[in-house]
């Protein structure tokens, strides 16, 4: 849908609600705005404009520039032609909010747009919090009611196809710049429709950007790259937050442009640099709960792509087991992420995983499974500072018995905290050598075995 297409669709100024209401909660109450009925009939007057064609600068090849200048230039001529006086701080308030109605996601548009924020939370319509710099903070952003939320939430899903609704509550979506959309409604929100929005930097960090950040070391960087040229199978882990996907591009930026990627994610976040790439996403159930494609499938469908290399944004049920066997059957160098707390905690939640396939295997044949497929587990960790760091690189060894044998690599050790109260520390290295120091022999790959050495 086109955002002229969007605009002529919408009626985003007079009180009409989008998507279904649940009848056993009564919405909020819409709050006061002094301009409520002006920026009506400046709506409209929009509108009339576009239909009549009266405007020709509107285009539908217009870029979204184009048309908040357009935009502008009628809301200016309307308060002329209807002789309306605010001042100028008002008018530019006025501007920017039909602006951020009519083509924009309300709101919350400029929230998107503020490079400082990395998350947007909607608890409901007075409450709207942010993350900056790995810390909460409440906004000033305030929506009129549950339904200019449900509006929001409509322009979000519409474009890609999905829904929200009674029947469907719930929804996984992506804006334009690739930002991660989740949306719930009621009955199942008590608090109204609530948002959550994960932003992506529009420039994709680089390795050089994680080591600036304090989020690796160069020997870290130059250990990780060597890993991914040798094909050693990469599975980084952390919680909700902590930054998994990030590293994951990062981590992925360092496949020889010569290979075929396959990518398989939920909601597509990966931004691979790379020319031969082919992005795959899932697809949720339809109206009647049926045409559902989910990671498994995916993951199942690209053994069959000629893939080089396969990347999953995350494994988190049945679709582990298919990871584990490509991983045991020619698809070396893949790399995926996982929610754990730990690198041991990571191979138990594998273990839970492929239980979740529903096949009836015994725990050694699992644990034989995942020690012979994952190589190295990445360990990344929001600390309570905000800040995110890796902090164990773990090499998986082998099996003692039924229990898979591992070994640290490199461990962040915490120093203290600055003058800012920023956490301050190293990820140092544990004076081990990795056993698949002879993986990288093999593949022709030098690197020197001081980067080891405490």
């Amino acid at each position: 849908m086109s955002l002229l297409e969007r605009i002529q669709k919408e009626k985003v100024f007079d009180g009409q609600e989008a998507g279904v209401q649940n009848k056993s909660r009564k919405f909020s109450a819409p709050k006061e705005d002094p301009f409520e009925d002006l920026k009506t009939r400046i709506h409209i007057k929009i509108i009339e404009e576009i239909n009549s064609g009266a405007s020709k600068e509107i285009r539908t090849d217009n870029s979204e520039e184009e048309l908040e200048k357009e935009i502008s230039a009628i809301v200016e001529q309307f308060l002329e032609d209807e002789g309306t006086f605010i001042t100028k701080l008002d008018k530019q308030k006025l501007i920017t909010e039909i602006i951020d109605e009519t083509i924009g996601f309300g709101p919350i548009n400029q929230l998107i747009h503020d490079t400082s924020v990395s998350e947007i939370m909607v608890n409901g319509p007075d409450s709207v919090y942010v993350e900056k710099k790995g810390r909460l903070i409440r906004s000033d952003v305030k929506f009129k009611d549950d339904q200019h939320v449900m509006r929001v939430i409509e322009k979000i899903v519409a474009p890609l196809g999905r829904r929200i609704d009674e029947s469907s509550p719930m929804v996984d979506a992506r804006l334009p710049n690739g930002s991660r959309v989740n949306a719930i409604i009621p009955p199942l929100s008590l608090n109204g429709p609530s948002i959550t929005i994960r932003k992506f930097s529009e420039r994709p960090f680089n390795v050089r950007d994680l080591i600036n950040f304090g989020t690796l070391s160069p020997e870290v960087a130059m250990l990780l790259k060597a890993c991914v040229e040798a094909r050693l199978n990469i599975v980084v882990s952390g919680g909700t937050g902590s930054g998994k996907t990030t590293t994951l591009n990062v981590i992925s930026s360092f496949i020889p442009d010569d290979e075929r990627i396959v990518t398989i994610e939920d909601a597509a976040e990966l931004q691979l640099a790379q020319e031969h790439v082919v992005r795959l996403e899932t697809r949720p159930p339809n109206i009647e709960g049926k045409g559902a494609i989910t990671i498994r499938d995916l993951v199942r469908n690209s053994l069959r792509m000629r893939p080089d290399r396969i990347v999953v944004g995350e494994v988190r049920s049945g679709e582990a087991l298919d990871m584990l066997q490509a991983m045991n059957t020619g698809h070396d160098g893949s790399l995926t992420t996982g929610h754990a707390n730990s690198p041991r905690d990571m191979l138990s939640r594998l273990e839970t995983m492929v239980l979740m396939a529903g096949m009836d295997l015994p725990v050694k044949a699992i644990r034989e499974q995942i020690a012979s497929a994952v190589d190295l587990i990445v360990q990344q960790s929001r600390l309570k500072d905000g800040s995110r760091r890796i902090t164990h690189i773990t090499e998986i060894t082998g099996m003692e018995g039924e229990i898979i044998t591992m070994q640290d690599i490199f461990l962040f050790r915490q120093q203290g905290r600055d003058e800012k109260g920023r956490i301050t520390g190293t990820l140092a290295p544990t004076g081990i050598k990795p056993k698949f120091v002879e993986k990288l022999v093999d593949a022709g790959i030098a690197l020197a075995l001081d980067v080891f050495m405490r």
